[in-house]
């Protein structure tokens, strides 16, 4: 396999804006798939899951691999729904590239944001794509100022559209300077021609603007420019290359996917502009006993064998599936891996290629393929798999704390077996899915992102597992925090007869600014020694998980332990655990303690007739309107509403504007709660 020849890319964007549909052109016209799914038919490849068919919806990133001129593009499709974001923040870890693809008509929508930050954390280069264009109120160039301003990117256009809505027929190519054309019912049969003459002007700017920009980038460039001397298309190409790896630059095409119009050009872009696994630096880790340690892996068969699980998925066949982006070496089927965080060694029984949900069987995996292997024993999402001898810890994947939360029982007691199995299942799947039983009330509790996610985990348990649920209403994760600081001391001592227990603590606490827990230890001259501070962290981190108003964890709080004492025979860990415990919650009702609750920040998108019906409705949620603009044809709200006042918006929303309005939200802060709130719910 030449690595050089490798693209590993994702396709991500805002709910809507039509990456599936383009995902499905690509699998066509590269030959993966000799019938092209449409997502409204409920045929799309990608999207595979019965949930997804039925909604029109991406729920989980699938993975396919297919080949365009030579190259091999390993391709996922993440979804849009804010719910699902973990699974864009995954493909995001370990892909090389992405097509971020924008909505012709919606432009830069909120989850296209949340998206392009993702590949910023990451460091992805992009392409943009902006899809489409055949729909009423297409406007390409508004699409690109919109990039340039609300994403910052220096979105540099290398096509125009020719036409707009049932007119867009094609494009011109700026940097060759001819125009494209789509006929055929699939539009397999681009040709070429002129440029149409009043596109003309345009045309020629439209290269000079490309140039312009570009100069910044390129010595030999900027001095060809200067001198007035032709440009050849090959160093404009080979120029934007480096700028695009070099995250300096967005290419930015156009076309319409569902009418099979300029996806082969998108294809051309992606392999002419994306890195490969070599163009990028090598990736870093650390060695498993020095954390402080960093080790680099380079894209190279002859290195040694690393990879990162990125995603578990359960196979109804196979079991438990696990995805690995293989960044370094080579593994033949049938050889041992170690896990650096279990320390445990794995043995891998078989190599498959994904194509979504069918599976190719191969027999080795190299630097730079993304693959999946049944059955590992001893391996979470975001593990490190290498080799025994060159151990590496590879830096794991973070995921964002669930906001709502819902109690499920079994209908019947012969479900019971089956909810604990198909519950464990998804939250091994799903990092952002939680589960855990409530003592007090004896429910188990499930939590996740939204509603929509935990309304799918529900579905998947009565299809997937067979597992009939009750489900209750949903809870908000609230949280509580402290308003000032406090001093305070726990003292446990327990004598009887034989050897007794004594801790002794005495420490501060505060408010801290957006934090979760932090502690500080400033014991001097060995009041409390060495080996039992360890405990008395253990025992506020503990003591943190439960406040002391509704029981709810506590955030935001930092701890510093000041003085205590020991006793030479009676002090354990278990006794400073148990006191620093005690002393928390004492300090805890000293210093003012209050609810917190999530609060989201939405983006209604609705028809200006109906703008005072929705901010009246916002309002009378607790929502706080933070700002309106215009949006082609339509209003844009943007407000920040409790989450507690979001259940069942989308049927409210719909209802008021006949169906014209919708919505996205996702987690911004947490927040006070009101006083009069904070009594029903305490009360509750």
């Amino acid at each position: 396999m030449d690595i050089t020849k490798v693209r590993n890319i994702g396709i991500a964007a805002h709910i809507d804006a039509g990456k599936t549909t383009t995902s499905e052109r690509i699998l066509y016209y590269t030959g993966s798939n000799y019938k092209v799914g449409e997502v409204h038919e409920g045929t799309a490849t990608m999207d595979w899951m019965e949930q997804e068919r039925e909604r029109g919806i991406t729920i989980t990133s699938a993975a396919t691999t297919c080949a365009w001129k030579g190259f091999t593009i390993n391709l996922i499709d993440t979804p849009g729904h804010v719910d699902f974001t973990v699974e864009v923040e995954r493909s995001m870890r370990v892909l090389d590239g992405a097509v971020a693809v924008f909505c012709a008509v919606g432009g830069v929508e909120p989850q296209s944001e949340t998206v392009w930050r993702q590949a910023d954390k990451y460091h992805v280069p992009r392409v943009a794509f902006v899809n489409k264009m055949d729909r009423i109120g297409a406007d390409f160039a508004s699409v690109v100022a919109a990039m340039r301003e609300r994403l910052g990117a220096n979105a540099i256009p290398l096509q125009l559209p020719i036409g707009a809505e049932d007119d867009f027929a094609g494009v011109v190519d700026l940097i060759d300077q001819k125009a494209l054309y789509f006929s055929g019912v699939l539009g397999q049969k681009p040709s070429e021609g002129p440029i149409p003459a009043e596109l003309a002007m345009a045309a020629k700017k439209g290269r000079d603007d490309i140039i312009e920009s570009l100069s910044d980038f390129s010595d030999d460039l900027m001095t060809l420019y200067l001198e007035g001397t032709p440009i050849s298309s090959e160093l404009i190409r080979k120029t934007l290359r480096e700028a695009v790896i070099n995250l300096k630059a967005v290419p930015v095409l156009c076309g319409s996917a569902f009418k099979n119009k300029c996806v082969e050009p998108l294809l051309d872009a992606v392999v002419e502009y994306l890195p490969s696994p070599v163009d990028l630096p090598p990736v870093e880790g650390s060695e498993p006993k020095d954390p402080e340690k960093i080790l680099q892996r380079h894209a190279d068969p002859e290195e040694p064998f690393t990879a990162l699980a990125f995603k578990i998925a359960v196979d109804p066949f196979l079991g438990k599936l696990f995805f690995l982006r293989v960044y370094s070496g080579k593994l033949e089927k049938g050889s041992t891996v170690y896990n650096p965080t279990s320390g445990q060694r794995e043995r891998i029984g078989r190599i498959m290629r994904m194509h979504s949900n069918k599976r190719e069987d191969i027999d080795s995996m190299e630097a730079g393929m993304i693959v999946a292997v049944p059955s590992l024993k001893a391996t979470r999402t975001g593990d490190t798999l290498c080799e025994e001898g060159n151990p590496i810890v590879l830096e794991s994947l973070e995921f964002p704390e669930p906001v709502i939360s819902l109690a499920v029982e079994p209908a019947t007691q012969q479900d019971k077996v089956k909810l604990a199995k198909g519950l464990n299942a998804l939250a091994d799947e799903d990092p952002t899915f939680k589960v855990h039983n409530d003592e007090e009330s004896g429910q188990t509790v499930i939590s996740g992102m939204g509603e929509l996610h935990l309304e799918i985990i529900v579905d998947r348990l009565k299809r997937e597992f067979g597992v009939d649920v009750k489900v209750g209403n949903p809870q908000v994760a609230y949280r509580e925090a402290i308003r000032k600081p406090a001093h305070a001391e726990g003292k446990y001592i327990r004598q009887s007869g034989g050897r007794g227990q004594y801790g002794h603590v005495v420490f501060d606490i505060e408010p801290l600014e957006g934090g979760e827990f932090q502690f500080e230890d400033k014991i001097v001259g060995g009041a409390i020694p060495k080996e039992f501070i360890s405990a008395v962290e253990k025992g506020l981190e503990e003591a943190v998980q439960s406040g002391v108003l509704g029981g709810y964890p506590v955030i935001g709080v930092k701890v510093t332990l000041v003085d205590g004492s020991y006793h030479e025979v009676d002090s354990s860990e278990m006794a400073f655990k148990i006191a620093a415990s005690m002393g928390f919650k004492e300090a805890m009702k000293k210093a003012d303690p209050v609810l917190m609750e999530p609060v989201m920040k939405v983006e209604v998108v609705t028809p200006e007739d109906y703008v005072g019906d929705v901010i009246g409705d916002l309002s009378s949620r607790r929502g706080r309107i933070d700002g309106m603009n215009v949006r082609a044809n339509a209003r844009v709200i943007d407000a920040f509403v409790p989450l507690a006042g979001m259940f069942g918006y989308a049927t409210d929303l719909r209802s008021k504007t006949s169906g014209r309005a919708n919505y996205s939200m996702q987690f911004d802060h947490y927040e006070q709660t009101p006083a009069e709130v904070s009594e029903k719910i305490l009360k509750n």
